[in-house]
């Protein structure tokens, strides 16, 4: 059985976070804010129950922990094995990076006038409580890397969309585009919403 520690953490940034969407602020606002809220959420490495911090040896995890029931927005864990990364791929919603455990590399890409995809500045390493914030309009386009190659580092991503759903794109260095949707690693969504196992006994 899954065990549950501090759920109380995941419900107030899903609150939190749903809040600030009805608002319909600009993405900018958005970015700025949820990045705040995301800050708080992974700087407590007490709340991410065991099962979707398990790696796999043959490709990095990606464990939904809570799509909006309206798919605005969606919370995803991403485990990293040892030395895992991603293809270079885009995401086309906005997008929060949080480190939770370990590090990770982010490296940015742009089309050079030719259509080949280069690396756009130095690679940001996120350490725990470090937010990255991503956006269709500027930085969609990276690849992002454990920065260990003998433990495991975990992350939590918040996008704009059921991003189990959207199709999305990873790219070859020269340009070259392949459709996919990612979808998710588990099956069962982590049960935050019972509060009966929190109440003490009067």
């Amino acid at each position: 059985m899954t065990q549950l520690r501090h759920p109380e953490r995941l419900r107030a940034f899903i609150g939190a976070l749903a809040e600030l969407i009805d608002g319909n602020p600009r993405e900018s606002d958005l970015l700025h804010r949820g990045g705040k809220l995301l800050s708080q959420l992974v700087s407590h490495d007490d709340w991410l129950p065991d099962a979707y911090t398990i790696p796999d040896p043959a490709r990095y995890q990606q464990f939904l922990l809570h799509a909006d029931s309206r798919q605005r927005f969606s919370i995803v864990s991403f485990v990293w094995g040892p030395g895992q990364s991603t293809p270079i791929h885009d995401h086309r919603v906005w997008g929060l990076i949080g480190m939770l455990r370990g590090a990770e590399y982010s490296q940015g890409f742009a089309r050079s006038p030719d259509g080949r995809l280069e690396r756009e500045g130095p690679a940001i390493r996120l350490e725990p409580g470090h937010v990255e914030a991503l956006s269709p309009r500027s930085n969609d386009v990276h690849q992002v890397s454990n920065a260990f190659s003998d433990r495991v580092s975990i992350s939590i991503h918040v996008y704009g969309a059921n991003i189990g759903a959207v199709k999305r794109a990873v790219y070859e260095p020269d340009g070259t585009e392949k459709l996919f949707i990612s979808g998710y690693s588990n099956a069962f969504l982590p049960n935050i919403w019972d509060l009966s196992k929190e109440s003490k006994a009067p």
